[in-house]
């Protein structure tokens, strides 16, 4: 589907689902149901849609039992219920497609980020090469307001440089000769040379990109174990379905199994949370790897480093020194990969 359809969607959906409700209060039983029907017909093609794809994926999600609840509200006449289904339905896809959309806006921030070229210098002169063809041993040249190309060493002088893309701490710092710089950060002072000791596809910030492109192709735990509960989940709701028609004789009985076995917001919940998590963190400067890493997180043993360097971090800031203090590793980022 087009990206706009879902908003689209859950727009008409929750239109038709207050226009019904405003013409029950006004005693329109009719109109009432007229505008619940629409609302619920209008979800039937995109959830069968969403249906067909899982199944060409050899995936039997319990989308099924949404569509077969939309249909069967609509064959015995209880439209509000299949609206319902239908805003249901329509908000959990509007969520995944945002929070999806929010993740990909932070892929793409840290792809605008990385650096496209870099600047060699051999002998007296200094010519503007491409990332893949900067080799270990380079010197290169780091104006001001450029971003690091490749991990390295500071070869004369000193750098000043501003490291929040990759530690999230707001401080300066100073790098002297022979310090190690990593690929990513940013020249906040005056141009200095640097003497590379990896590729730009090695160093640290191709690392993370790296990183985040898996993140987002893969899914998380919750949601492969919310897919494997859906292949005995669907047929018992469909088992009981079927038994409260035989027992009772009302195909409104079975159709009332199927709208209360719906879990498409239960379901949903899990990926909306865990790709909004990433895309928080990506904005707080840290990158998880995976979704399962935000579950699997635990207290480090030594938690007393952190506070060290927090102090040190405190008072180096009281004295106003931005010489040669590593950030705090307070906030979490440390090259900012996590699982």
């Amino acid at each position: 589907m087009r990206r706009w359809a879902k908003p689209v969607l859950l727009g008409v959906t929750v239109g038709a689902l207050l226009a019904g409700g405003v013409a029950w209060l006004a005693g329109a039983d009719v109109v009432a149901d007229v505008c619940w029907a629409a609302g619920t017909l209008v979800a039937v093609p995109p959830a069968v849609w969403w249906v067909v794809a899982a199944l060409r994926r050899k995936q039997a999600g319990v989308d099924v039992i949404a569509v077969l609840a939309l249909a069967g509200t609509l064959a015995v006449g209880e439209y509000v219920a299949g609206a319902l289904i239908a805003v249901m339905l329509a908000t959990g896809r509007a969520l995944d497609a945002a929070a999806e959309r929010r993740a990909s806006h932070d892929l793409r921030a840290l792809l605008e980020h990385a650096p496209r070229s870099a600047r060699r210098r051999r002998g007296e002169t200094v010519s503007v090469v491409a990332l893949s063809d900067v080799g270990v041993g380079d010197l290169l040249v780091v104006g001001p307001g450029e971003v690091v190309p490749a991990d390295g060493v500071v070869d004369s002088g000193f750098a000043v440089l501003d490291e929040s893309v990759l530690t999230g701490e707001p401080l300066q710092v100073e790098r002297s000769t022979g310090d190690p710089v990593r690929s990513g950060v940013m020249n906040a002072g005056s141009a200095f040379e640097l003497r590379a000791t990896a590729t730009a596809e090695q160093s640290t910030y191709a690392g993370i990109v790296r990183l985040a492109r898996q993140a987002g192709a893969e899914s998380a735990p919750v949601v492969r174990l919310a897919d494997r509960y859906a292949a005995w989940f669907l047929p018992l709701s469909l088992a009981v379905a079927g038994l409260a028609w035989l027992v009772s004789g009302s195909a409104e009985r079975a159709v009332a199994v199927l709208v209360v076995a719906t879990p498409c917001p239960l379901l949903l919940a899990a990926p909306v949370a865990i790709v909004s998590g990433l895309s928080r963190s990506s904005r707080l400067g840290v990158i998880i790897r995976g979704g399962g890493a935000p579950g699997d997180a635990r207290p480090r043993a030594n938690a007393g480093d952190g506070q060290d360097r927090d102090a040190h971090y405190r008072a180096a800031r009281r004295r106003g020194d931005r010489g040669r203090t590593e950030p705090a590793a307070g906030r979490g980022a440390a090259a900012g990969r996590v699982g």
